[in-house]
């Protein structure tokens, strides 16, 4: 079973979820807290960035419709902020303009939906009705969801990808043991479907497995929620309450975006996972836990950990066993299943009969580059089929909301700055091909980037990628020799080879020189 544990102390009663409207402009402000006011919600509003920012620190809203166009800083700029403050909350981007490139920046930025300007009431209700379900919520009281274990196989509810069939056989031979997993991807690639899938095929699936998002609880209440506290341990502990870790006593306990963990939780969490044993704040009595942990990010803790941004010898313990989840970018053979089947999850919600997309709308779906992976596209396919008439039968273009009309016709795409034709140099060994801006996730055009950090930690994971690919050319697949070229052990050259799917195999004498391995296989 999977329980779900939402953090937030308070009655019994569940308070109506906050909604914190960003807009400079007075109308916009007044029509959307009366959207949302009608609907059974809390309106709070903000027209400047910092206005926004102190409201997110003080209130603590459950989601946030936030304007582009803002006067002190742009709403991109206030997203990041919001991100950086550990924050998790839902945001949902307005802007008057509808431009692709800003609703890729959005989503690329952690957005959770991007509308435009002028919306439908009940699309953009909808919208935020989603996101809360799928995020929770602070506002609501401590509680139990409990799911029956997925019977499923991953390529039943993920895809029939190389890529996935490798996850599924990882998930396979890990899955009945008790070692720690750590589950690798970036946002919306279905982190904790592996996990369920984990779970699934372990001896402890007939017990629960609790998931505890980590960059949604407040580092305040981060401890109480983990270890629980006794009655009295603070005001308004009235009555005891057991952690996720007692919770999860027997079966399992999912960190979601670990990389989010304070500093000082970080070392409790180490303590727990070397003596099985929890201590309930204001108790003087450890009690004993018997859990497998399985935990996942989108960051790279390897290299937070040697930043002294998270603990080595964390990782390590959570890193016993490591599964990578590729994008949907590098899974495009997904895209045919994974898109029928939110069609058909959509008819089924809304009440529709969509059969198929349009030439066009296929033509779009395989263009694009899905930044915010399968949970993007679910949502972009529940919109259209949202706005589709009920007479419709297919999707056409125009109801996607991230690609606007000019861009809708297949003009062939603006060269990126950085492709390997304009790469006219490398100073790696195998030159332009062995460059990390070379590659897609790192290209760059005048209308499109991302901030200078994202770009160093992708060229760092891209570099090491290479360098791995390289050793194993080398020496003709031999791991040990390669983690001697490396200078580092044995097992975590197996570890990063497992990490970045990279395998070798030998071709014949009749070959004329080894070529690289392709990582995404």
């Amino acid at each position: 079973m999977t329980i779900r544990t939402d953090h937030a102390e308070g009655s019994a009663e569940l308070e109506p979820f906050k909604i914190l409207i960003v807009d400079d402009l007075d109308d916009a402000r007044w029509v959307l807290s009366n959207l949302v006011k009608q609907a059974g919600f809390v309106a709070l509003s903000a027209a400047t960035g910092e206005q926004a920012l102190t409201r997110v620190d003080q209130e603590s809203p459950d989601l946030v419709l936030l304007d582009v166009q803002l006067p002190d800083m742009d709403g991109f700029e206030v997203l990041s902020q919001i991100k950086l403050r550990g924050r998790s909350l839902p945001v949902i981007m307005i802007t008057a303009y509808s431009r692709t490139y800003d609703a890729t920046r959005a989503v690329r930025a952690g957005a959770y939906d991007y509308v435009s300007k002028p919306f439908n009431n009940e699309d953009i209700l909808h919208t935020i009705r989603q996101a809360l379900r799928e995020k929770g919520s602070r506002r609501q009281t401590r509680a139990l969801h409990i799911a029956p274990v997925q019977a499923n196989s991953l390529c039943d509810t993920m895809g029939e990808s190389a890529a996935i069939r490798r996850i599924a056989k990882d998930v396979a031979l890990v899955g009945p043991t008790n070692f720690s997993v750590l589950i690798l991807g970036e946002t919306g690639t279905g982190k904790e479907l592996v996990a369920q899938a984990v779970h699934a095929q372990s001896v402890r699936a007939g017990k629960p497995l609790v998931v505890v998002d980590c960059g949604a609880i407040p580092a305040t209440l981060i401890e109480s929620e983990l270890f629980g506290y006794d009655k009295g341990a603070f005001t308004g502990a009235t009555q005891a309450k057991a952690g996720a870790f007692e919770m999860a006593n027997g079966g399992a306990i999912f960190l979601d975006e670990i990389g989010n963990l304070p500093l000082a939780m970080q070392s409790s969490l180490l303590r727990v996972l070397q003596t099985r044993h929890i201590q309930r704040i204001g108790s003087v009595v450890e009690r004993p836990v018997d859990f497998r942990l399985i935990a996942a990010t989108n960051e790279n803790l390897n290299l937070e950990s040697s930043q002294s941004a998270f603990r080595r010898d964390l990782y390590h313990r959570l890193a016993e066993f490591t599964i990578y989840l590729p994008p949907l970018r590098e899974r495009k053979e997904d895209l045919q299943f994974l898109t029928i089947r939110f069609l058909n999850e959509a008819n089924l919600e809304l009440g529709r009969q969509i059969s198929n997309l349009s030439d066009d709308s296929w033509r779009l779906i395989l263009r694009y580059d899905w930044p915010g992976n399968v949970r993007e596209l679910r949502n972009q396919l529940r919109r259209a089929v949202l706005l589709s008439d009920a007479s419709d039968s297919v999707i056409n273009p125009e109801l996607f909301g991230i690609f606007d009309s000019g861009e809708i016709s297949a003009t062939p795409r603006k060269r990126n700055l950085l492709e390997a034709d304009t790469v006219k140099h490398c100073s790696l060994e195998g030159g332009v091909s062995a460059c990390p801006f070379s590659t897609a996730p790192l290209s760059m055009t005048a209308a499109k980037s991302l901030p200078l950090k994202d770009y160093v930690q992708q060229a760092v994971i891209e570099l090491e990628r290479k360098v791995l690919e390289r050793a194993l050319a080398l020496t003709e697949g031999n791991k040990a020799e390669a983690a001697r070229l490396l200078h580092v052990d044995y097992k975590t050259i197996q570890s990063k080879l497992k990490v970045y799917g990279i395998s070798f195999r030998k071709r014949d004498a009749k070959s004329e020189k080894l070529p690289m391995p392709n990582a995404g296989n």
